[in-house]
């Protein structure tokens, strides 16, 4: 029996599910973070583990997998050829998450996707084509991340204890928490980005003056995406991630949000049993 099997990962974490050819779920599966293009290694890792559970509960073996994987990173190709060399499926196909996540969130319908969590990405589908803007990972780019926030959160608590910027309760507080300056230094020097990001939801939920600065800045990046990926259409915007519900209530001002139809794994599965000879 044809089996197919849909991973959907990013930094925070990687989640599997295995479906027949009526698209019923047989078994699902979790993971650690996978970031092919970061941590190339631990991806496979995550992945493998994530599939392994999905197969037990569903009684699969690698062979019987058609795979399609929708995993952070994977638009740079020569990680992308990587990782398919080392997964054990009988057929695998690895692909950037935001083309899963837009497979899941938009089905065939044209719109764009705001997929936002510990790493950012943006596309649009329109006529059946996908463009992807964003998703260059934590140091060159994933403006608006949670990985991004909390890197400008504390970058900001360290240029007020220099008196660059004005100081406030919450920046004050973090200097405290992580011993200084010093300590703030040492933290960024071995942090993942999915460390940075756990600071993501104490800016969300504050009304401090240095969190609403940041927030709106973030705000303005992503929404600037968005209208370079309408080009003067008001196409249906779906925001999806740790950080969606977020950006869905910033951007439901200007432009036209609805909920998402499906998750990442769905979107992934879909691929795959399309992709299925």
């Amino acid at each position: 029996m044809s089996l197919y099997l849909g991973i959907d990962g990013g930094g925070t974490g990687c989640r599997a599910a295995i479906a027949d050819a009526a698209g019923r779920v047989l078994g699902r599966g979790q993971g650690g973070p996978a970031n092919i293009n970061s941590d190339p290694f631990g991806a496979v890792t995550s992945v493998l583990a994530a599939a392994t559970a999905a197969m037990a509960q569903a009684g699969a073996s690698p062979a019987d997998l058609t795979a399609v994987l929708g995993l952070a990173g994977g638009g740079m190709q020569d990680a992308a050829r990587a990782m398919q060399a080392r997964l054990p499926f009988a057929r695998s196909l690895v692909v950037n998450d935001a083309v899963t996540a837009a497979r899941g969130a938009l089905g065939a319908d044209d719109g764009i996707l705001v997929a936002v969590g510990t790493g950012s990405v943006l596309a649009v589908q329109r006529g059946g084509q996908l463009r992807q803007i964003g998703g260059r990972g934590f140091l060159m780019g994933d403006e608006g991340s949670g990985a991004v926030l909390g890197r400008t959160l504390l970058a900001r608590a360290m240029r007020a204890g220099d008196g660059l910027v004005p100081d406030t309760p919450l920046l004050s507080a973090l200097r405290d928490e992580f011993g200084g300056i010093e300590g703030i230094i040492a933290f960024g020097t071995g942090a993942a980005p999915a460390r940075f990001a756990e600071l993501a939801p104490r800016l969300v939920a504050s009304d401090d003056p240095a969190a609403r600065a940041i927030l709106d800045q973030a705000v303005a990046q992503i929404g600037d995406a968005v209208r370079v990926l309408q080009d003067g259409d008001r196409l249906p915007v779906v925001c999806t991630g740790g950080l969606g519900p977020f950006y869905a209530a910033a951007l439901a001002a200007d432009w036209p949000v609805v909920p998402a139809r499906g998750t990442g794994v769905d979107g992934a599965l879909d691929m795959a049993r399309a992709w299925a000879p």
